[in-house]
């Protein structure tokens, strides 16, 4: 079966690394091993992150203008579904339904989320055409809750909503390691907006550690790297920015440091909050939506209690090797068990399986 692939938001041969790539990459690997014959579609990226509606009419010009070609292409290549990824009101699919009724196949979705709030105000276009997506799809695979809600909420009658739970692109756990005294380690990409505010409270929870009992690395690199460098310099070297890593760089970042920290603020759940603990590192973050549901079971400090509470939670963990080690292996058998390949691999299958496609 040859399926069609699209991401909306960022295509997988992106040539900057963030979760959202790596999860179009690990997608298009568990479907290939279920059995399939995966194609990138399109490349469009439809993303607006200013809510600029001139911008938006431009780019649904632009995709509505590719849709012959692709008709055209998926019937010379047999195209038996068409599947997108990611499709919000900031980066909707506005190609793939079209394609897919064009061509009589089935139209999944991975990661939709419904807005209606959105639906007036600087999105509203784009908002619309996500909630047409959605509208649209025979299958969604939501990966939280919180979607999971919205999504059911308008679901048309029979429309098919499964749990796919976000997942690393392995079927094993890397070697488990452990370091005494080790740095914390944060990782995030250096953007303004959310990923700032994350970065924010980092800064406020370091400056309530004491001095002298801590070492930060941060890998990440991005159009606020002055500015966070500029929140961490009082720190001194006690604060060592990786820059953007490799992969193989950043395997080496999780293997030599004591815990992640992350706070996540408006994160959808957190890519790297699956890597640190397959990693065997335990994980301070805030109890947010979308994070909590990657995250290994236990307490989490409340939004509401503020920098304070990851202090605490940080020195904690700092001060208990054994703690830590123990928290580390309840993560990793976590991530093995809830969150690796094989899992995503048998609900794609059930979900494509529903509507014909074996």
């Amino acid at each position: 079966m040859t399926l069609a692939f699209y991401a909306p938001m960022k295509p997988p041969d992106h040539p900057v690394p963030s979760g959202d790539r790596s999860m179009a990459r690990a997608l298009i690997h568990a479907l290939e091993t279920a059995g399939h014959t995966v194609t990138l579609a399109s490349t469009l990226r439809s993303r607006d992150g200013d809510g600029n509606a001139a911008r938006q009419r431009e780019v649904m010009a632009k995709a509505h203008a590719t849709l012959p070609a692709l008709i055209s292409r998926g019937r010379a290549e047999g195209w038996r579904a068409w599947v997108t990824y990611h499709n919000y009101y900031k980066a909707p699919d506005l190609i793939g339904a079209s394609v897919a009724q064009a061509l009589g196949i089935p139209y999944l979705l991975i990661e939709a989320t419904r807005a209606a709030k959105r639906l007036n105000g600087p999105w509203a276009q784009y908002a619309s055409a996500a909630e047409a997506a959605c509208d649209l799809a025979d299958v969604i695979f939501y990966l939280t809750t919180r979607d999971e809600e919205a999504l059911r909420k308008d679901a048309p009658p029979a429309q098919r909503l499964l749990h796919l739970s976000p997942f690393l692109n392995c079927e094993t756990l890397p070697p488990e390691t452990f370091a005494a005294d080790a740095p914390i380690l944060s990782v995030g990409m250096m953007r303004r907006g959310d990923k700032l505010s994350s970065y924010h409270i980092i800064a406020e929870t370091l400056a309530l550690l004491p001095q002298n009992t801590w070492q930060l690395e941060i890998a990440g690199d991005g159009p606020a790297l002055e500015e966070i460098m500029a929140l961490m310099a009082p720190f001194g070297d006690s604060v060592k920015f990786l820059g953007k890593l490799s992969r193989s760089d950043l395997n080496a970042a999780y293997a030599r440091a004591a815990l992640m920290f992350w706070p996540g603020v408006n994160e959808a759940f957190g890519f790297v909050y699956l890597e640190a603990q397959a990693a065997g590192l335990p994980v301070v973050a805030q109890n947010r939506p979308g994070v909590r549901e990657v995250l290994s079971p236990g307490p989490y400090p409340s939004v509401e209690a503020g920098p304070a509470a990851l202090a605490d939670e940080l020195s904690r963990l700092l001060g208990d090797p054994e703690t830590r080690r123990s928290k580390g292996r309840a993560a990793r058998a976590y991530v093995a068990d809830n969150h690796l390949l094989p899992a995503a691999v048998a609900t794609l299958r059930r979900g494509l399986a529903s509507v014909g496609v074996h």
